[in-house]
Formats: structure tokens, C-alpha cells, sequence
């Protein structure tokens, strides 16, 4: 079966995305990644976590006023997706692949987007 693995980023709206990014980075160590999130990756750490901000008037958690998401990092995201749909989930139809994974959305009963992860397989 088809399960997420972990939790791949924590997604918040901010005023000032990047100065957040830089205080977060200067006082609390945690190394800048692409686009100016912030990563934990190394031999302590399955997989990468991402903390990453976004401007208020993001549409990237979609419609709502939600002012943050979860990203999950699962194994297998076409399987998932199937159970999800088969379970009657709301799915966002669209998709998007990088060179680091395939994403897809989901909305929770409460109404709260969710951002399911496969990472793109180590080289």
C-alpha cells in the first residue's frame, strides 16, 4: 500500500518571505536551500525538510485563507493517489514535475490544502 514517508516541507505566508528566510537562516542555523527556503539535509536527517515562506497574497495553498501547508513526502504518488481518489478525497488535477520529485495537491475534510512529494530517485 501506497503511505506517506515523512513530512518534506512546512509551508507559511509571510510579509517578508525572504527576510524571514534570512532570520530563521542567521539565528537558528538552518541552512538556505533553493529560492530561498530552508533545508535540514544530511546524515541525521531521512530525506530532506523544507521550512520555506511565502508572500501573503500567495495562491500556492490555494483559495482558502489558510495561512500554511504540509507537504508530505510519499513513496509512491500515482498509487496514492488512486487509493485517495478511491477513498473520494479531493484531488487537485494539477501536477507538477522538477528534477527533485513529482507533486500533486489534496484537500483535507477541513478543507486544508496538502501537498503530497515523491522525491526524484538518488543518483
Amino acid at each position: 500500500m501506497a503511505k506517506a514517508v515523512g513530512v518534506g516541507g512546512v509551508f507559511l505566508r509571510a510579509r517578508e518571505p525572504q527576510s524571514l528566510s534570512t532570520w530563521y537562516a542567521a539565528h537558528l542555523g538552518i541552512k538556505p536551500g533553493e529560492a530561498g527556503s530552508l533545508e535540514f539535509e544530511g546524515p541525521e536527517s531521512v530525506g530532506v525538510t523544507v521550512l520555506a515562506h511565502f508572500p501573503q497574497d500567495t495562491t500556492y495553498f490555494g483559495d482558502s485563507p489558510q495561512q500554511s501547508m504540509v507537504n508530505f513526502r510519499v513513496d509512491d504518488l500515482d498509487q496514492l493517489l488512486v487509493q485517495l481518489a478511491s477513498a473520494g478525497v479531493r484531488i487537485d488535477p494539477h501536477r507538477e514535475d522538477f528534477s527533485y520529485g513529482r507533486f500533486a495537491w489534496i484537500w483535507d475534510p477541513e478543507g486544508n490544502r496538502v501537498e503530497l512529494w515523491q522525491p526524484a530517485p538518488a543518483e
